[in-house]
């Protein structure tokens, strides 16, 4: 029943989804163009602009003095590096106690049960019919 009134309510939708867009088609065709405003243009500037100024000039090489070239390139100072330092060779021994030995091991259920609780809204409602 319940399946029955969503496809009707759903075919229902269907169909008034599509003549409403039927309706604003023949909306969009019946309407004419001279009914739309025109568009407006904007007016042509009268003046013209100002020319752009000159680009500046810079100086020439030829009033510039040299740049003083070093006649021997210095050489980088000897970085000396500290020496590592040394690790000792007698590691500590630690004593780790051994672990304690397991003689029982936790009672493991060998059954798996085959009926499971019934949880109230997953289990199917009691019958109607009563009997005598």
């Amino acid at each position: 029943m319940a399946s029955t009134k969503s496809f009707t309510i759903t075919l229902l939708f269907v169909v008034a989804m599509s003549s409403m867009s039927l309706e604003a088609r023949n909306l969009l065709q019946a309407t004419s163009q001279s009914n739309l405003p025109s568009i407006p243009t904007l007016p042509k500037p009268t003046t013209t602009l100002p020319p752009l100024p000159p680009i500046p000039t810079f100086p020439q090489g030829g009033n510039l003095p040299p740049l003083p070239m070093p006649t021997t390139i210095p050489s980088l100072p000897k970085l000396t590096m500290p020496p590592l330092a040394t690790f000792p060779t007698n590691i500590p021994s630690l004593n780790i106690p051994p672990l304690p030995t397991v003689t029982s091991l936790p009672n493991i259920p060998t059954s798996i049960p085959t009926t499971f609780p019934s949880i109230p809204f997953f289990s199917p409602p009691p019958s109607s019919t009563s009997s005598p």
